[in-house]
């Protein structure tokens, strides 16, 4: 009988987590947006980043729409960013307004290449430039915000796979001049449904993202800030939030445990694995490139394992695109990741058995 292997088990995921607990407690306290459970945990939160401030937003997109608004970035403006992350941060600059540059990725970690970034920068100024620390991996955020600060451009950092990677020991949200967070329920610090932060150290940019998040209100029904909307976490995800993040740094020691075995079972095999270190990589998903990347899904469902890819269709080839290259610029190792790219199940409480399934499966497609 093929084993059914699932891409994620939110069960095994949230494994030992009382949820009812969590729930009663918002319930006893009968207040349900913004109470107790919200400021603890952005407090929290704030804290485990390493920065002064933690706003929290109804999920990730209007994290980045948010941050985006806070500095200022809008209609005739520019924002650089990578094509092959999803479209998330393309579709919050359409929400203001701006206008995305695609910038060329890093073959090896598939985020933003130093290199390529410069070259653009040479070329073009943005208001801002977007960071996207993809699959767990943390970009090489230190030279990006180097680059950037040189020629007076923000970086703000998306940091939705990325909860908890840290470089010279500071943590993905702490580099840029604001990070963004999703607490979707399969990221590494998941909710119970769409919630998001955004953090940042600097008081004005907290203030003005605490006003954006609720109306533009500087005070109640006092619309101070234009381009306020209605984006406020609930207390239930705030106390699941809560009650997870203690967990967070030893759920992410799992995720690379099992991103350890599959590298020890792939070696030799014409698959490139991601690019591990240590404390950099949080193996929010644990994505190989083939060159028979459809043929190997196809074959991984055979088997009963399901694997996904993220992401087959680069931004600025979507439909609805509307952002451009630099003229001469192609992208290539952009294109060349989403032809590619395949995600195996990776996760906090993933059976052994289930990933001993999927070396399996993947040893015999190769073995054929």
């Amino acid at each position: 009988m093929v084993q059914a292997v699932p891409f994620f088990s939110m069960q095994a995921a949230n494994q030992g987590l009382d949820v009812q607990a969590s729930v009663a407690r918002v319930v006893a306290r009968d207040r349900y947006l913004l109470g107790e459970e919200t400021r603890a945990f952005e407090q929290a939160f704030g804290a485990y980043c390493g920065v002064a401030h933690c706003v929290t937003v109804a999920n990730g997109t209007d994290a980045l729409e948010l941050a985006l608004r806070a500095l200022d970035v809008g209609p005739g403006d520019t924002v650089m960013l990578t094509a092959n992350a999803g479209y998330y941060g393309s579709i919050a600059l359409q929400l203001v307004g701006a206008r995305a540059c695609y910038v060329d990725i890093d073959p090896r970690t598939m985020t933003l290449d130093p290199q390529a970034l410069a070259h653009a920068l040479k070329r073009c100024k943005p208001k801002a430039v977007i960071v996207t620390h993809l699959y767990g991996q943390l970009a090489d955020i230190e030279t990006l915000c180097a680059l950037a600060a040189r020629d007076g451009v923000a970086v703000i950092e998306d940091c939705a796979q990325s909860h908890g990677a840290a470089q010279g020991g500071r943590r993905a949200g702490s580099f840029g001049r604001i990070g963004c967070f999703s607490f979707y329920p399969t990221k590494n610090l998941g909710a119970l449904g769409d919630a998001g932060a955004v953090v940042c150290s600097d008081a004005a940019l907290a203030k003005r993202l605490t006003a954006l998040r609720q109306y533009g209100w500087g005070r109640k029904y006092h619309n101070d800030v234009a381009g306020g909307r209605n984006s406020r976490i609930d207390e239930f995800q705030a106390a699941v939030l809560n009650d997870k993040l203690g967990h967070l740094d030893a759920c992410n020691a799992q995720r690379r445990e099992a991103a350890d075995r599959y590298h020890a079972a792939f070696a030799g095999l014409p698959l490139q694995a991601p690019a591990v270190s240590r404390q950099d990589y949080v193996a929010h998903l644990y994505v190989v490139r083939s060159a028979q990347r459809n043929k190997l899904q196809s074959f991984l469902a055979t088997r009963g394992v399901q694997a996904e890819v993220h992401y087959p269709i680069p931004d600025h080839r979507q439909a609805t695109a509307a952002g451009h290259l630099l003229e001469g610029e192609s992208l290539p190792h952009t294109q060349a990741a989403c032809d590619s790219v395949l995600s195996l199940p990776c996760y906090p409480g993933l059976p052994r058995p289930h990933q001993q399934a999927v070396v399996a499966a993947v040893l015999d497609f190769f073995r054929r």
